[in-house]
């Protein structure tokens, strides 16, 4: 285990906690911590908004640059805030701390920088790009001489970190999921906290369950798979026939279990399966504590707190009072569009949120949002009750497409870039509603009993159980009707408004008197939060992204989001369940008292199984700890192992190489099948990789890449050198892969082609361009 740097790493992070929670406390004054929490992702984007415009020209002097950027703004906001409250301070370090070991442990018990499960040669090729790139745009791994055609911001965020340490690159990949995954932990923790402390809840309460939800649980599957196995056989078989359930995995006994199977429940039929098997569950529906423990280092991780960061700018300006225009102003014109910048080139499937957030927040907030214009127009605007929604609504809208407009501008040099033509189509395969409990019961359950409590309330209980029961009427009809999407979150969504817009509910009619939990508002920002995931999972069960795979993707990339936001949102939920809600009647109040307590035990030891399991089966199968990434090569690839570390170590610079193409998932040498690896482990970027290259830009290009690639290895001389000058071609790659894919050879007798390193198993060549 290599102590040194993981030490190394946390002094970083901890620094980089202290000095962006010094910048915080000017964005979020309000928050119980003064934002000390949000101190890593505002740092973060500090620093990589720096680097990423100052690196068109340089990226080292970009990333010190960031850092003088960095500490000035700290100190400016320290000479005019104070300093960071060093209680504030050694919470959310304790918290950082905790997430950042316990993710370090489980990393180093399975480090492989592997292609098969998931997309870490992607990942890693691309920040080892980053490492060796002198400047951006970044050129494309897989596609030399191109611009990289994906996202990258977050390995440029890790790129940062990891020249700033002066890491190597295998042991910076796993060190930076660590480091994403408790920014993760830290910001949720720090923005519950916060939001329940604004209610008068109980703020570590609120903010330590959030943190389980967000770091820890998983979805019902799991769980429902497990009281399948105890059920008798034939009753075992009956539910999970009625469920949509295989009997098998751990329906079949806890030996049977395996980590993958949650995040593989929605079984979807849409889309061109020509590559696929029909019926195949390929919608991906991941949690954090899967994600990280499958361990890629991917987009839709590392953006989960640039989205909080968000997030909290969002609830800073719910709790701004329309007095403090300008500063409302700075909040939604200035900060947020900034982090919508790193976020469109972080995940670009989680740029559009930002907008929703605002318009959410602006709609509902309680300052007026007319009074955000010049005195004169906001005073025209503002016009009786019966058109205030309308005006609200517009306000937010005209917010959202301000603030989308600006991030487009901090990211501009990414959109000039190359981009991948996708369409937008709708009415895919819709979800049952035994998938959607599955996937988002454990937030599901506790806002609908919220939303029936905050009902209570405002109209009396039995009008509430009235309600309660045509909203579980409409949802078992609209699963009939195969929206059951529809039926399970159209009541979250209108509850969640008529209560955020309501700021006299809960005064007049509950027999207790209201106590002081958010001013007059029922609800607080927590509803924004349940507006934004309702809203999302509906949206991805009607539109999505048109790919051969269905919408596999677009339900990917957008369960993450919901899960990050419903999981801030139910810390404080569950909390005021517990603490708040007290019906009429004694005998009421005790039920209620004792039945939500139990609520919260279930939810907590159910969302729990699956960790106790993958993680016991996780430890099991380990072997010796390591960060290192490419530990493995020597035992699994020793043939290859050494010629790629001597690309690694010896080759300066991004010179272009060629390897076997097309590639894949898997790196077999027996059957020709290499995964780009001398490409995708060193970022030295090959003349045609992956196959998802054919995605990112056309299928033709790529296949005209490949074609020209076995020309290189295989073809008549003039051709060979026409094709190593064309694609500037300065070294050679033959190892298991390209001998069994291409059989005899023949680059090697063109004159100009020279041995660089030859061993056991790989002979590397080198072309010298004023020779051929």
């Amino acid at each position: 285990m290599e102590y040194g740097v993981l030490a190394l790493w946390l002094a970083c992070y901890l620094l980089l906690l202290y000095a962006g929670g010094t910048v915080a406390t000017a964005l979020f004054p309000r928050f119980a911590d003064r934002g000390v929490s949000l101190g890593v992702p505002v740092a973060v984007s500090v620093l990589w908004l720096v680097t990423y415009f100052v690196g068109r020209l340089t990226l080292t002097v970009g990333v010190w640059l960031g850092v003088a950027v960095l500490a000035v703004s700290a100190a400016v906001a320290a000479r005019s805030n104070g300093a960071v409250d060093s209680r504030a301070y050694a919470e959310a370090a304790g918290v950082f701390a905790l997430a950042f070991l316990f993710l370090v442990w489980v990393r180093a018990l399975d480090p492989a920088i592997v292609p098969l499960g998931g997309e870490k040669f992607l990942d890693f090729g691309l920040l080892q790009s980053l490492l060796r790139a002198d400047s951006l745009p970044l050129e494309d791994v897989w596609f030399a001489g191109e611009p990289v055609a994906y996202y990258y911001g977050g390995h440029l965020a890790a790129a940062i970190l990891t020249r700033l340490t002066g890491t190597a690159g295998q042991y910076a990949y796993n060190l930076a999921l660590a480091g994403f995954y408790a920014t993760l932990v830290t910001a949720a923790y720090g923005l519950a906290g916060a939001v329940a402390s604004d209610r008068g809840l109980p703020r570590r309460l609120a903010a330590g369950l959030t943190a389980f939800f967000v770091g820890f649980a998983s979805n019902l599957s799991t769980p429902a798979r497990f009281v399948i196995w105890l059920l008798p056989d034939g009753l075992g078989q009956t539910v999970a026939t009625r469920a949509g359930y295989e009997l098998e995995g751990l329906a079949t006994g806890p030996d049977s279990f395996s980590y993958w199977d949650a995040s593989r429940v929605i079984d979807d039929t849409a889309g061109d399966f020509a590559t696929y098997e029909p019926g195949a569950a390929l919608v991906i529906d991941e949690f954090p504590l899967f994600a990280w423990l499958n361990g890629d280092l991917h987009a839709h991780m590392m953006s989960t707190g640039f989205l909080l960061l968000a997030a909290a700018l969002c609830f800073s300006y719910y709790q701004t009072p329309a007095s403090e225009r300008w500063r409302r102003l700075a909040l939604l014109f200035g900060a947020l569009p900034a982090v919508g910048g790193v976020m469109a080139v972080t995940n670009t499937w989680s740029f559009p949120s930002i907008g929703g957030l605002a318009l959410l927040t602006v709609t509902v907030a309680p300052a007026d949002p007319t009074t955000l214009l010049p005195r004169g127009l906001g005073r025209k605007l503002r016009v009786d009750s019966a058109g205030q929604e309308g005006v609200r609504i517009g306000m937010g809208l005209a917010v959202a497409v301000g603030v989308l407009a600006l991030g487009l501008l901090w990211s501009l040099p990414f959109w000039l870039g190359p981009a991948s033509g996708r369409e937008i189509a709708v009415l895919p395969d819709r979800t049952s509603l035994f998938e959607l409990l599955a996937v988002h019961g454990v937030f599901v359950v506790p806002f609908w009993l919220y939303l029936y409590a905050q009902t209570g309330r405002a109209v009396g209980w039995e009008s509430a159980r009235i309600v309660g029961l045509l909203a579980v009427a409409g949802a078992a009809l609209a699963a009939t009707l195969d929206v059951a999407a529809v039926g399970l979150l159209l009541p979250l969504l209108v509850g969640a408004w008529l209560f955020a817009r309501s700021p006299t509910i809960g005064r007049t009619v509950d027999a207790v008197p209201a106590v002081a939990d958010g001013g007059d508002r029922p609800v607080g920002f927590e509803a924004v939060l349940i507006l934004a995931g309702a809203g999302l999972v509906l949206l991805v069960e009607f539109v999505f992204v048109r790919e051969n795979i269905g919408r596999m993707n677009t339900v990917f990339k957008t369960y993450m989001q919901v899960w990050v936001l419903w999981g801030v949102a139910v810390g404080p939920v569950l909390v005021w369940l517990v603490t708040r809600w007290r019906p009429s009647g004694e005998r009421a109040r005790t039920w209620t008292r004792t039945g939500t307590r139990a609520l919260v035990v279930l939810l907590v030891c159910s969302a729990s199984l699956y960790g106790a399991f993958a993680l016991s089966n996780h430890v099991e199968s380990a072997d010796d700890p390591t960060l290192d990434g490419l530990a493995y090569l020597d035992d699994e690839h020793p043939a290859e192992a050494e010629a790629i570390r001597w690309l690694d170590a010896t080759v300066d610079g991004r010179p272009n190489i060629v390897t076997a193409a097309p590639a894949g998932y898997h790196w077999n040498p027996a059957e020709g099948e290499g995964a780009s690896a001398p490409a995708s482990l060193t970022g030295i970027p090959t003349v045609a990789g992956w196959h998802h290259e054919a995605q990112y830009r056309n299928a033709t290009v790529y296949d005209e890449r490949v074609a020209d690639v076995e020309t290189i290895y295989t073809g008549e001389a003039t051709a060979q050198r026409r094709l190593l000058r064309e694609y500037d071609v300065r070294y050679v790659y033959v190892g298991p892969v390209e001998r069994e894919r291409y059989g005899e050879i023949t680059v090697d007798r063109v004159g100009g082609v020279t041995v660089a390193k030859r061993t056991d198993g790989v002979t590397i060549y080198r072309v010298h361009p004023e020779q051929l």
